[in-house]
């Protein structure tokens, strides 16, 4: 799993000119999903994301989570992340997961960030969306599973 969270005032998402979602202060969440991803690694990315201390205390250090700030998810489905550019000019997505796969990632994923707590806003899975924001900072943070879990040897295949 990749995901690219930024730290926002606000954003929302529209589909067909429609409003889908929109937040407050929190973070937006590109998520991208490969075939290797299993509900272990979602629930550990998704416990990351709710636990980065990226807002800023009152010593303007970055020191707070979303939960302490009472911050909010847009979450966005992004098969792009998962882009490969080594050859040639135009990229190659063969290491997203399959849409049915993914789906069912990105499902998990925004259900485990609902089960801590909270208010999760999202995208329509594989639809052509318009996603505005306000980063604040500004602050953009990217996570790979691969990278993040290597730790925890437990949360990985």
């Amino acid at each position: 799993m990749k995901a690219v969270i930024q730290r926002v005032r606000e954003a929302s998402v529209t589909v067909d000119g429609n409003l889908q979602g929109a937040i407050g202060t929190g973070f937006l969440v590109l998520a991208g999903f490969s075939d290797e991803d299993d509900e272990t690694i979602v629930r550990g990315m998704a416990d990351k994301i709710r636990r980065l201390r990226i807002f800023e205390d009152s010593q303007g250090k970055m020191n707070r989570s979303l939960e302490e700030v009472g911050g909010e998810v847009l979450s966005i489905s992004q098969f792009t992340l998962y882009a490969d550019c080594h050859k040639g000019n135009r990229p190659s997505f063969s290491g997203a997961g399959s849409p049915a796969h993914a789906e069912e990632m990105y499902q998990l994923f925004n259900k485990c960030l609902r089960e801590n707590g909270l208010k999760v806003e999202e995208g329509i899975f594989a639809a052509d969306m318009k996603v505005r924001l306000l980063n604040d900072g500004p602050v953009t943070i990217i996570l790979d599973s691969k990278e993040v879990l290597h730790g925890n040897s437990h949360l990985r295949k």
